[in-house]
């Protein structure tokens, strides 16, 4: 669960991603592709462990047209739906298959913006009567310099909270270089789930990220939040939503 996941460096386990390098000046954009495979201890997403914390292989490639529009799609394994299997309402899922398409421009000053349509998949068998977990969410990015504050709204269901539908997610990021290859990253972030009492909650990360030749990168950061045990401990009684540190080593291309 991730959107654009595409930049010079790739930040752990789905918190931020590859954006297009800047054109110098003189510059004409070209149109691009540009992908992304890497390994992490866990893939955590808006704070929560997908993978009931073991790790996972994720993999992406997009397509940055020279006018600013996008396209792309993504995928990683996960175990958070199989893992609320049963003999008498099984669940096969374990794989998370992601399409996303958008617009993002420079507007001078440093500021830049971005917009688009995020569609999450997971494709597999469920019982009758099961809420499907496809999530279908619009956001919209405003960034100046190293910050950003995005928006993210649910058109359908959240993840398969029955009813969830016009939940929204806000996140406020932030990165620095404070040393050649070395960077530092931060993020704030609080998940509202519609018409679903105690499930709302906020997560936080800093981390730091280590960007080598060739497209390589090694990535640690710590992450936490505020969710409910109740509301987040899965089937094998494993609470998904505490502190964790996590490393992902990854590769653009």
């Amino acid at each position: 669960m991730r959107r654009s996941w595409m930049s010079a460096a790739v930040v752990a386990s789905g918190w931020a991603a590859i954006a297009p390098m800047p054109a110098r000046a003189g510059d004409t954009p070209a149109s691009r592709w540009l992908g992304s495979a890497g390994v992490v201890s866990d893939y955590l997403f808006r704070g929560l462990s997908q993978t009931d914390r073991r790790p996972a292989v994720q993999a992406g490639v997009e397509f940055d047209h020279a006018g600013g529009g996008y396209v792309g799609g993504w995928g990683s394994n996960v175990s958070w739906l199989a893992d609320a299997s049963t003999s008498t309402a099984p669940i096969s899922s374990s794989v998370e298959l992601d399409l996303y398409a958008g617009w993002r421009g420079d507007v001078g000053g440093g500021w830049s913006w971005d917009a688009g349509l995020y569609r999450y998949q997971y494709p597999g068998s469920y019982p009758r009567g099961f809420t499907r977990p496809h999530t279908t969410e619009g956001y919209a990015a405003l960034a100046w310099k190293s910050v950003s504050l995005k928006y993210s709204y649910a058109f359908t269901d959240l993840f398969g909270y029955a009813g969830s539908r016009h939940s929204g997610y806000v996140d406020l990021s932030w990165s620095r270089e404070f040393a050649p290859g070395w960077l530092l990253n931060a993020h704030v972030g609080h998940q509202h789930v519609a018409n679903v009492p105690g499930t709302s909650y906020s997560d936080w990360k800093l981390g730091v990220t280590r960007n080598f030749g060739s497209g390589w990168s090694l990535a640690l950061g710590y992450c936490d939040t505020d969710a409910r045990r109740a509301a987040y401990t899965n089937a094998r009684g494993h609470y998904l939503g505490g502190a964790t540190a996590v490393l992902s080593v990854a590769r653009s291309f």
